[in-house]
């Protein structure tokens, strides 16, 4: 409960299964009961499958408070903040389903990589990226790696591409290469 109060910072480590993702769940209803509009709220998290999950149990839970009856309710949201609930936080928490659903730009619960590529598209120039750009899924960079080893098969390289590769080749066989190229793939400053 102090962890999910939003009125102080908060840092969670824990080991899987331990309770973060109801933890920010919890803090993000806090926020909603306070007032706080779900267009304001970013969220972050690791994996998709976190963000998904956040999601999931943050909808399930303000949909249910929607059918529950005034006590049951009271009980729920005293139990959240440890707080006593008056009657206008009682209607505004009927209301958070809608209202998150409903946000301009919807609630954000994002991964961090997510985030990121929003910040850069958003401020191209000023991160130094093209406009317009678009993140390489990783079917694309398989396809690409294997239009770039037919060039080089038959060759179609610059000379200098041509000598490098030729040195490249020379101490890797073809599986070895193919690793190589991946793995270049990953750390393109290589």
């Amino acid at each position: 409960r102090r962890a999910s109060n939003p009125f102080i910072s908060a840092w969670v480590s824990a080991n899987a299964g331990a309770g973060k993702t109801q933890v920010l769940v919890h803090r993000v209803m806090r926020l909603l009961l306070e007032g706080i509009l779900p267009e304001r709220i970013l969220c972050i998290t690791f994996t998709n499958a976190a963000a998904a999950e956040m999601s999931k149990r943050l909808f399930r839970d303000l949909g249910e408070w929607i059918a529950l009856d005034d006590e049951a309710l009271r009980l729920k949201l005293r139990r959240l903040s440890g707080a006593d609930i008056d009657e206008a936080k009682l209607a505004r928490a009927r209301r958070l389903f809608a209202c998150a659903l409903d946000a301009p730009g919807g609630l954000k619960i994002q991964t961090i990589h997510a985030f990121c590529e929003r910040l850069l598209q958003r401020f191209p120039v000023e991160a130094g990226v093209v406009p317009g750009f678009g993140v390489l899924s990783e079917q694309t960079a398989v396809e690409i790696l294997s239009a770039s080893g037919r060039l080089v098969l038959t060759g179609e390289v610059s000379d200098l591409d041509s000598e490098c590769l030729n040195t490249v080749v020379r101490y890797a066989g073809a599986q070895a290469f193919d690793d190589l190229l991946k793995e270049l793939l990953k750390q393109p400053h290589l």
